[in-house]
């Protein structure tokens, strides 16, 4: 895979510009950030490598929630994924 904003020769259109989203100034600090978040998560134990967990913004960073430990939770991948953001999240089971 090329890397550092390069493309291959027979590079999709839309793998092109998801490369050119993601290295915007303003996505490398987003995902910073994230990855700051789950690093610490993962030196507290709450998480582990390959563990298939999200670590969940309650107030979500594009309505203005912060990385503070108080608004971050750890979910299932599917339920972080799954509420796309908002805050409900995908209702629990009941009896189980």
């Amino acid at each position: 895979m090329a890397g550092d904003g390069k493309k291959k020769k027979n590079a999709k259109k839309r793998s092109v510009q998801q490369r050119k989203y993601n290295g915007t100034a303003e996505q490398k600090k987003k995902r910073a950030a994230r990855n700051k978040v789950r690093r610490a998560a993962l030196k507290k134990g709450t998480v582990k490598k390959g563990d298939d967990k999200d670590i969940d913004h309650v107030n979500p960073l594009r309505s203005g929630g912060s990385t503070a430990k108080s608004n971050t939770r750890v979910r299932s991948r599917s339920a972080n994924r799954a509420d796309n953001g908002g805050k409900g999240g995908r209702p629990k089971k009941r009896g189980k």
